[in-house]
């Protein structure tokens, strides 16, 4: 049952990934690029979760993929706030 339902998170960021692509299509804007790869991040790292036997939430190559994947949601909002020059 826990395998099923980190399946079923990695496709909803798999999916949330591919809505904000979708709009970095349509507009180029790199916010929405880097939404689209952290949510992607994240999809990876349930897969490799639920792949990965006897691996626990606070593995630390694990959790270092989900600071990567938040630090990239950072570096977007970051980059969409900077003053314009």
């Amino acid at each position: 049952m826990e395998q099923m339902l980190t399946g079923a998170i990695a496709v909803g960021w798999l999916l949330a990934g591919l809505f904000f692509f979708r709009f970095w299509w349509h507009t180029r804007d790199r916010f929405f690029l880097w939404f689209a790869l952290s949510f992607w991040l994240e999809a990876a790292n349930r897969v490799a979760l639920g792949l990965w036997t006897g691996a626990s939430e606070h593995s630390p190559f694990l959790y270092g993929v989900r600071v990567i994947a938040y630090g990239l949601i950072l570096l977007a909002v970051w980059q969409k706030n900077r003053p314009k020059q």
